[in-house]
């Protein structure tokens, strides 16, 4: 029910990730983020938020992001129902899709990227998501966007879109993690929440929150 991106910007680091499905609350419930570990995203028919939290842990403690999906997924007998996608610090991507999960279903892993998702329209859902990220330049959080505006022009979920979530992950910034809940039009919704945290007010308070790169940072 849902099509999700795990990226790894390159050039500085940053770790991300969007979702975007047919049902509630996509955020709460798929994306996981750590700038110690990696990113996950875990989906499907019956989603295992345990699932996510386990692949947190793994991939802080090192694990590379194919045995982090190997070690959460085949001790579960409802593994049939779910989607596991990783990607590790060092660029490593896997995932896992589950026979049981409504079609079409699948997953796409290159080096610092990794698409999923299940009842899309179709496998070209995962080229668009892919491809748009790969060709779209700027910040992270914006070529995760423009992926997510990708697969939702090539069909996306079948039943249409009700939430959409970001998540960007990084030692040298606060997190960035944003969540469309429910709305009509859930990802015009959430890069309109977006442009508004990087303008104003908040914006201009980001640089005064500790990071891991400056814990101590505050009000001059």
């Amino acid at each position: 029910m849902t099509f999700s991106i795990l990226a790894q910007d390159s050039g500085n680091g940053e770790l991300g990730g969007a979702a975007a499905t047919g049902a509630l609350c996509v955020g709460g419930w798929v994306l996981r983020g750590d700038s110690r570990g990696g990113m996950s995203a875990s989906q499907g028919a019956a989603p295992s938020t345990l699932w996510g939290e386990r692949a947190q842990e793994m991939l802080r403690a090192g694990a590379c992001a194919s045995d982090v999906v190997a070690n959460v997924t085949t001790p579960d007998r409802g593994r049939d129902w779910r989607q596991l996608a990783a990607l590790d610090g060092r660029g490593g991507s896997a995932a896992h899709s589950g026979a049981l999960n409504t079609d079409w279903k699948g997953a796409l892993c290159t080096d610092g990227l990794v698409v999923s998702g299940n009842l899309l329209a179709g496998p070209h859902v995962l080229d668009a998501l892919r491809t748009a990220f790969q060709r779209t330049r700027g910040p992270l959080a914006k070529r995760l966007l423009a992926a997510l505006d990708a697969a939702e022009a090539a069909g996306g979920d079948t039943r249409g879109l009700q939430s959409a979530a970001l998540l960007v992950v990084a030692d040298h910034a606060p997190p960035l993690d944003l969540r469309v809940d429910w709305a009509d039009a859930p990802l015009s919704a959430l890069r309109a929440l977006y442009e508004r945290s990087q303008s104003g007010d908040y914006a201009a308070w980001l640089p005064t929150v500790p990071t891991r790169d400056a814990p101590e940072r505050g009000h001059d």
